[in-house]
């Protein structure tokens, strides 16, 4: 948040002593606490609840659209990889062998996040995360063709994993900068619609991307044209990534350090609503992510094939799209807090189900259910994290909550691997339900403030105050040491 020239400049305002700080200034204060806060989160204002509101922006409309066909081509060629990589170890050495082999995938896709992550949101709070973003896309287009050519001469799996290393380093680089750009593509009123809908939309590339990747798979027999199609998908996402033009921010100004680096991590471990919210979600996918192993339930427990599969990677999103929709519709939860710590609980017990079951149709309900309670979880996730946020360090925040997930979706899928390879697949789908349930408990006990999170709007509105008022604060003090 920031206030105009005039309010932080010595010369505009007359020099106070501090007998003189009286009901005049606290009113003229108060007054403009008022009014900035109604410019941010447009709360002074009864108006209706407008589910379309991001949407009233140019930017954010190109950029919704460009991203939900570069996630589709991106889902498509996740399926993919991990069809071929599970069929061609799984035919060779057997269904153990192919889950680790799976599981490995997550490793190498979440080093570069873990590694990277810090950085990665320095630059995005430094440089122009549009420019971070068309560059980190244009490297994922080379690793799809590359991944392409070596599906087409069934070139040795050393390199697709190489592959995989050099997209995860890209994605690493992109995500703090596609997560910071949104807040400045739709005015500060719009924070929370972005977010909601940014999030149906990564849901429904989650949802139609499977399902087109593993109907293509059966169609044409082969991953190849799967890969073609991804580097399709990123190509119209360049093309309509060019064209926008995000908003003038803030930017940081520190020089790369480890001070500058941890910026966002210090950010988020005194902010205790983000920290437990990052810290749930990060623990609860890590447990009980059962998507690493779908391979294996599709080919040799449901026996349900290339088409199945690609339906089963399909469902949590399905879940998700139908949530998330629903959620934008809606005015704010009251209690967010808790429908938060429900909707993870749910996400756990949806899981076990999912992990004892032999039929393919109860097997497609409980991952929707898994997808619906993640959409619930998620939303109240990043709307609180883009609400209390400041700007110079979105990037560095982003870049600590992508390390959060990639943590819990990669290593979580490194996790499934090795559990499967020891406990076999059905044990280590149930136990990691198990835990995400005690993980729920768990951090309900040690955060209670999660627990009585309001309504989001609630919490936007007590943060601009408080900024407010201690932006007020620390001008009067200045004055009076004058």
């Amino acid at each position: 948040m920031s206030n105009s020239p005039n309010e932080d400049s010595p010369q505009s305002q007359p020099e106070y002593s501090e007998e003189h700080l009286g009901e005049t200034e606290r009113a003229a204060s108060s007054a403009a606490s008022a009014e900035i806060i109604e410019h941010q989160i447009g709360a002074a204002k009864p108006e209706k609840h407008d589910p379309y509101l991001a949407f009233r922006s140019r930017d954010y409309t190109l950029f919704s659209i460009g991203s939900l066909v570069s996630n589709v081509g991106n889902q498509m060629q996740g399926v993919a990889v991990a069809w071929e990589i599970y069929s061609r170890v799984s035919a060779v050495s057997g269904m153990a062998q192919g889950a680790w082999a799976l599981g490995l995938v997550g490793l190498i896709q979440a080093l570069p996040v873990i590694l990277l992550a810090l950085p990665a949101g320095h630059m995005a709070d430094k440089f122009s995360p549009k420019n971070i973003m068309l560059w980190a896309q244009g490297v994922l287009l080379l690793c799809w063709a590359g991944m392409a050519y070596l599906s087409f001469t069934h070139g040795p799996l050393e390199w697709l994993y190489l592959l995989l290393l050099f997209d995860g380093l890209a994605n690493a680089m992109a995500n703090p900068s596609r997560t910071a750009m949104v807040p400045q593509l739709v005015p500060p009123e719009a924070i929370a619609s972005a977010s909601t809908w940014s999030s149906t939309r990564w849901q429904t590339s989650m949802m139609l991307g499977p399902a087109l990747g593993g109907a293509a798979i059966a169609y044409f027999g082969r991953p190849f044209e799967v890969y073609i199609i991804s580097i399709l998908c990123s190509i119209v996402f360049i093309l309509f990534a060019i064209p926008i033009r995000p908003r003038p921010h803030l930017r940081s100004n520190e020089p790369l350090s480890i001070r500058a680096l941890l910026g966002g991590a210090n950010f988020v471990r005194s902010t205790p609503i983000i920290l437990a919210t990052v810290t749930l979600d990060m623990f609860a996918v890590l447990l009980g992510g059962a998507v690493a192993l779908l391979p294996l339930y599709a080919k040799d427990i449901l026996h349900v094939g290339p088409h199945g599969y690609g339906w089963l990677m399909a469902s949590p999103a399905i879940g998700s799209v139908i949530t998330a929709f629903i959620v934008a519709h809606l005015p704010p939860f009251p209690r967010a807090g808790r429908v938060m710590l429900w909707a993870v609980a749910g996400f756990g017990l949806a899981t076990i189900v999912f992990g004892i079951s032999q039929n393919f149709y109860l097997s497609f309900a409980a991952l929707v259910i898994t997808g619906a309670c993640d959409a619930i979880s998620v939303v109240v996730r990043h709307t609180l994290v883009q609400v209390l946020t400041p700007d110079h360090l979105r990037g560095r925040v982003s870049a600590v909550n992508s390390v959060f997930i990639g943590i819990s979706n990669e290593i979580g899928s490194f996790e499934s691997g090795v559990a499967a390879r020891f406990l076999g697949p059905v044990r280590a789908v149930v136990w990691g339900g198990i835990g995400t349930v005690l993980i729920v408990i768990g951090v309900a006990s040690k955060w209670p403030v999660v627990r009585n999170i309001g309504s989001l709007q609630d919490v936007a509105r007590e943060f601009a105050e408080n900024e407010v008022a201690s932006k007020a604060h620390a001008a009067c003090q200045s004055k009076i040491i004058k």
